[in-house]
């Protein structure tokens, strides 16, 4: 009878090490991605660089806005 207390203890114990695993990795992804967003504004400038179009500050500003908007 221990014996199977024993498996459904380990059973359990993997399966809430698991859970939180999964929630602690999911709260360090996203700190990660709000500490170093991945594109900041001088990457703007390239893409814009490379259409051929020079960007106004107004516009870089405006793009950096919508996209910290959209990630909240």
């Amino acid at each position: 009878m221990a014996t199977w207390i024993w498996i459904i203890l380990l059973v359990v114990c993997v399966i809430a090490g698991g859970v939180i695993g999964f929630f602690i990795a999911r709260w360090y992804f996203k700190k990660q991605l709000a500490d170093n967003p991945p594109i900041n504004e001088k990457m703007i400038r390239v893409i814009y660089a490379q259409m051929g179009r020079t960007p106004s500050e107004a516009k870089i500003r405006e793009i950096m806005n919508s996209m910290k908007n959209q990630n909240k």
